[in-house]
């Protein structure tokens, strides 16, 4: 079921209720009982489906289980998981900017959604949420990295009104040269991406 795209999301405590969305749908920020290996699965199977045909099929294929378990949490790293019925099926991390040429800005490091979940509106949900908090945390700006080749993540990301800037870095994934693109959002109050 697709959520409303003018649902509103508040947090109360440590949960964020999304009002006039889905019943059993919650957004929260991840807590110790959450099980590590249950928020890596998502990282897993979102990279084996986004970036089939970008990333080396062999590389995707030699994924452990687990592989990102280890490394959610980080210092300066925050993280959401959503739960739906009780499943996660979502996360992202996020925070102030890694890079110190930018350290005014926040951070989207990632954000992903199991692959039944892609394309019914819980990415909006998410994304939303994850702006949400870093306004909270006090940024007016907003940047992100995603891979050139990755269509549908620009897309969705360019109708949620980031703009891809001139910065791009180089990653070697797989023994493949990828170039990421820098995305920024500057909607509010008209502040400028660098």
């Amino acid at each position: 079921m697709e959520i409303p795209l003018k649902s509103q999301a508040r947090f109360l405590s440590d949960k964020l209720l999304i009002e006039g969305g889905r019943t059993g749908l919650e957004i929260r920020y991840i807590t110790e009982s959450d099980n590590r290996l249950a928020i890596s699965r998502i990282y897993e199977e979102s990279w084996k489906h986004a970036y089939k045909g970008i990333v080396p099929q062999g590389y995707l294929d030699a994924i452990p289980e687990g592989q990102w378990a280890a490394n959610i949490e980080q210092e300066g790293r925050k993280n959401l998981v959503m739960v739906l019925d009780g499943v996660m099926v979502g996360t992202s991390g996020f925070g102030r900017s890694r890079m110190a040429e930018m350290t005014d800005f926040g951070e989207i490091i990632s954000i992903y959604l199991l692959p039944t979940y892609m394309g019914k509106g819980y990415g909006r949900q998410l994304l939303r949420a994850v702006m949400g908090e870093l306004r909270k945390m006090g940024f007016d700006k907003v940047f992100l990295w995603v891979l050139e080749e990755n269509k549908n993540a620009r897309n969705f990301y360019e109708k949620f009104g980031f703009v891809q800037t001139e910065r791009y870095l180089i990653s070697d994934i797989g023994g493949r040269k990828l170039k990421e693109v820098q995305y920024c959002f500057q909607d509010w109050q008209q502040k400028k991406c660098i």
